[in-house]
């Protein structure tokens, strides 16, 4: 599947991965699927070229399914750390609304994607871009 970049694309493959799901009778997959479907293409939509395409594969394989995403971008994706401290630690920021603002919490993705998956991976493509990739078992033997 291609999609244009719009804020619109992570939502839309969120569907798309319920109802192929449902279709495979993995309904189970669901919850974890959905969330690295939204992690990945909110990424590809970020960090995309200005072609303004980003390409999305999701295939059943013998005991798992693979999401992949693709983006133009050449940059290696960078899992951060995860934020410490504890809820009472956190104070309202006034500039959060603020377009533009980055209060340092961006870019956990990955670690979430790691989480969920039982692999996960980028492989790079020529002549420009990467496929970001996770690959989830099913639980059901292939």
């Amino acid at each position: 599947m291609t999609c244009l970049v719009a804020r619109t694309a992570p939502g839309q493959v969120r569907t798309l991965v319920q109802l192929r799901l449902a279709e495979w009778g993995l309904v189970g997959l669901v919850g974890d699927l959905t969330l690295i479907a939204s992690e990945l293409v909110t990424n590809a939509v970020e960090h995309t070229r200005d072609d303004r395409e980003i390409r999305v594969r999701f295939t059943r394989e013998p005991g798992a399914v693979l999401l992949a995403v693709w983006d133009s971008s050449d940059a290696r994706p960078v899992r951060k750390r995860p934020v410490g401290g504890v809820a009472r630690d956190a104070a309202p920021d006034a500039e959060a609304l603020n377009p533009g603002h980055e209060d340092g919490t961006g870019g956990r993705g990955l670690a979430i994607v790691e989480a969920l998956s039982t692999e996960w991976g980028v492989t790079r493509t020529d002549p420009v871009g990467k496929w970001v990739w996770s690959r989830v078992a099913d639980g059901v033997r292939g």
